[in-house]
């Protein structure tokens, strides 16, 4: 599968993405426990996607997607399978783009993000999550009708996922690594072009809950593969039940490591992260603070820089 995600085709995404989403800030978290303010003391910023107008990042990809099509794709209106936030980010972009929506909803999702679909115009149609994923794994279904718009195995999807890394270079220059959720892999390619291109020396992360962790297992198989000890947490945006054949690529190029933490990590990151910047995090985004603040990504980072030594 020839892919066409490049750094020119995250600034092409940036000349649109703002009629949707909007620029996020970065903000320190604040000194680590066990850690001395000053020189030398590692500093971690969060970079507040919450701030969307879905509350997700999501609208960066679903708005460039939906923005490239033709009029006779969006005339036969567009569809998507989400946890809740691309679902959201497909229903809104397909709405100022004029073109009905409906999405196929994990029957899983929490009542607010239906609920947030339901403001957004769009028809819900809910199914499992075996039948989502198994909707993610083929690129359709018999049951939706309309454009597909995959939520994250998407050339233009991730390119406008890409405008993140963008913005992180543009706030903070000398970034020397950014952590990422992951859940089908499409956050975490954009990010990692971009870095890639703009900051080589930086490193990105990304951050799984343990149960499930496809990345790790992957990496540890040489392959793309499933996670056999799936199970459903309240970490529901992030980690699915394998890494695509057709991702694998990506994270074998953008991506330095999988850092998997703990559920309780998780609940903890939550809590730091309200006390800190009063900001409630969903599950998958305190799995990249608790992966940020974790002593694995220092083990991470000094064998990936053992290893070059090596070479």
């Amino acid at each position: 599968m020839q892919r066409h995600i490049s750094i020119d085709t995250i600034r092409d995404a940036a000349r649109g993405v703002y009629d949707a989403a909007v620029r996020t800030p970065l903000v320190p978290l604040g000194p680590l426990a066990g850690t001395a303010a000053g020189a030398g003391a590692p500093e971690v910023f969060l970079k507040l996607e919450t701030l969307q107008p879905i509350g997700s990042f999501k609208i960066r990809g679903a708005w460039n997607a939906v923005r490239h099509l033709p009029t006779s794709a969006l005339a036969d209106g567009v569809w998507t399978v989400s946890a809740g936030n691309a679902a959201q980010g497909v229903a809104l972009a397909a709405r100022k783009a004029g073109a009905a929506c409906s999405v196929m909803v994990m029957d899983t999702a929490p009542e607010t993000k239906l609920n947030a679909i339901n403001r957004l115009g769009a028809t819900i149609v809910k199914a499992t999550y075996d039948e989502c994923w198994r909707t993610v794994e083929a690129h359709g279904s018999d049951r939706m009708a309309g454009h597909f718009v995959h939520p994250f195995d998407d050339d233009q999807f991730i390119s406008g996922n890409g405008t993140i890394g963008l913005e992180i270079v543009e706030d903070l220059p000398d970034v020397d690594a950014v952590v990422a959720p992951i859940g089908g892999g499409g956050l975490i390619a954009g990010i990692g072009c971009a870095l890639s291109a703009l900051r080589p020396q930086a490193r990105v992360y990304a951050a799984e809950p343990e149960t499930a962790a496809p990345l790790q297992a992957s990496r540890r198989a040489g392959r793309a593969t499933t996670f056999d000890n799936w199970r459903a947490s309240f970490v529901d945006g992030a980690g699915g039940r394998s890494v695509l054949a057709s991702m694998w690529p990506l994270m074998q190029a953008w991506v330095a490591d999988s850092i998997v933490v703990s559920l309780d990590e998780a609940a903890k990151a939550m809590r730091l992260v309200a006390d800190r910047v009063h900001v409630i995090a969903e599950g998958a985004a305190a799995c990249a603070v608790a992966a940020a603040i974790s002593p694995a990504i220092s083990w991470s980072a000094r064998a990936i820089r053992d290893s070059r030594d090596d070479g």
